[in-house]
């Protein structure tokens, strides 16, 4: 189940990786500028709201390990409704949004102009990634691993090839990039309620009946989402005080780091895969109360985790300069973010067992903790920033998010066995 989930997650820093490069061939680096921090700010809201993702597969999983098919149906509905809701709100508050997030940064007027514009199409794409996350959650949750890449491609294929019709072809620049992304979101959720549907109409009738409004189930995935953001705000406000930093380093240093971040994604998202199989798989043996399959499958997930992880980092060692090379065309910020390439090079190792982790933890649905582990790493990561980047600069950036990976993996470790006892 695994591999088809890393291909889904590994298509979506692809498509940022192709988002920087088109327009890191354009002339100046202010483009890159300007999506990076139209692209931090979205990944900031999405990140933060994918607990309509995380909060859904658990759930799912355990209910369909229960044989309890009317509740798989009722968390699928009560995701979307959700999900809905939140959209129209985002949408409502846009403008308070955006003035908060440019206050904030303090990029160069080149860069503010053009992030304003890339943000204010690509929001009303919202409601619809957001839908999308309940779909994908609710998919994964029902072991489901072929569908949700297949969203994916849809989504993302055609992002990249509006992406490149829009800047080279018709001339538009950065509201191309954010126009593709608008028209590709909805194209994806079409295909995913498409999808839905069918695998909802093939399920068992188990005689059973759950409320869309049962109250005891929505406080349980009110909790659980309340935990997922508050564990969520603190993953994307690291990269999102990352991208702040590196601007006020200077355009070039943004520039440059956001070349690298791509190298992040790539290790995130993949690395994600083995959280979301964990998820389906041990959330399903936590609903069957099957102590011994949750801890064969732990095994199984962090082995091939572990070795994807250091694959990861060796692929970086060997490409990372032919990567940047593909990402953008201007001299100075290839030699900019070569300076730094070690540092994405080492993350794939560091990062991989708190990702994992996630997932351990989200199958067990037991959240609390992840939500407490994540604030104490967050605190770690602003220490290490208040000292290291100014005695290090750009190095110190980096060092404190590297701490805030490690220590996340540490602390989960730590809570491992409450959690397996529990079961």
């Amino acid at each position: 189940m695994a591999a088809p989930i890393i291909l889904a997650n590994i298509s979506v820093p692809l498509l940022g990786a192709v988002n920087t490069a088109v327009v890191g061939h354009l002339p100046e680096p202010y483009y890159i500028g300007a999506v990076a921090i139209g692209a931090m700010l979205f990944n900031f809201i999405y990140h933060l709201f994918n607990c309509l993702r995380m909060g859904t597969t658990g759930p799912t999983a355990q209910a369909r390990g229960a044989g309890n098919f009317a509740e798989v149906r009722a968390i699928l509905k009560r995701a979307l409704l959700l999900a809905g809701a939140i959209g129209v709100v985002l949408l409502a508050l846009q403008w308070p949004i955006l003035e908060l997030a440019m206050w904030l940064i303090n990029g160069s007027r080149e860069v503010e102009y053009f992030a304003r514009e890339y943000f204010l199409i690509r929001v009303w794409a919202l409601p619809a990634v957001l839908g999308t996350y309940a779909v994908i959650g609710w998919l994964y949750g029902m072991r489901d691993a072929r569908t949700p890449l297949m969203i994916l491609f849809v989504t993302n294929g055609s992002n990249i090839a509006l992406s490149l019709l829009f800047v080279f072809g018709m001339g538009w620049g950065v509201p191309g990039v954010a126009v593709a992304s608008l028209i590709s979101e909805y194209a994806g959720l079409v295909v995913g309620l498409l999808c839905v549907y069918r695998t909802l109409s093939r399920l068992p009738d188990d005689g059973l009946r759950s409320r869309l409004l049962d109250r005891a189930q929505l406080l349980r995935m009110v909790s659980i989402n309340g935990d997922i953001v508050l564990r969520t705000f603190c993953v994307v406000s690291v990269l999102a005080i990352f991208m702040a930093k590196s601007a006020e380093l200077g355009d070039l240093p943004l520039a440059a780091n956001q070349v690298l971040h791509n190298f992040l994604m790539f290790t995130s998202f993949g690395l994600d895969g083995f959280a979301h199989a964990a998820e389906a798989i041990l959330g399903e043996a936590v609903g069957r109360r099957d102590r011994n399959a949750f801890r064969h499958g732990m095994r199984v997930v962090f082995l091939w985790a572990g070795l994807v992880g250091l694959l990861n980092a060796l692929a970086y060692m060997v490409a990372g300069h032919g990567i940047i090379a593909l990402l953008t065309g201007i001299p100075e910020v290839r030699a900019a973010a070569a300076a730094y390439l070690w540092w994405p090079t080492l993350m794939p190792v560091i990062a991989v067992w708190a990702y994992t982790y996630d997932g351990v933890y989200l199958a067990a649905t037991r959240t609390r903790i992840m939500r407490n582990t994540v604030i104490a790493s967050f605190i770690s990561f602003l220490i290490v920033l208040h000292f290291a980047m100014p005695a290090f600069g750009n190095a110190g950036l980096w060092a404190a998010v590297a701490t805030f990976l490690g220590l996340r993996g540490l602390l989960l470790h730590l809570f491992l066995q409450r959690v397996v006892r529990a079961i």
